[in-house]
């Protein structure tokens, strides 16, 4: 079965599992307001993909910047910027090739 992490938590959840919040953001615009509802001065802003190595992977595109696709955000703004550069580009791990 091939669901993102953000389903999995949701399906754990209804069984009663202790998950973290999280937002799943599926446009750049809906980031800021993700951020905010969260609320906290540090969040994880994570590609969903079927792989596993997000975080030591590459992205494709010179546009998503030199980080992987787990990024630690220290402000509402830093949010707004990795989404934008991860939506729509191509994550490459260990798994994917």
């Amino acid at each position: 079965m091939n669901i993102h992490e953000y389903q999995a938590k949701a399906l754990l959840k209804t069984y009663g599992a202790p998950v973290s919040r999280g937002v799943p953001v599926l446009a750049a615009g809906e980031a800021e307001a993700a951020a905010r509802e969260l609320g906290g001065p540090l969040w994880v802003v994570k590609s969903q993909i079927h792989a596993g190595g997000r975080g030591k992977g590459k992205f494709k595109e010179a546009a998503a910047g030199e980080k992987g696709g787990v990024r630690l955000a220290r402000s509402v703004e830093e949010v707004k910027t990795f989404v934008e550069q991860m939506l729509g580009n191509t994550l490459v791990t260990a798994q994917t090739g």
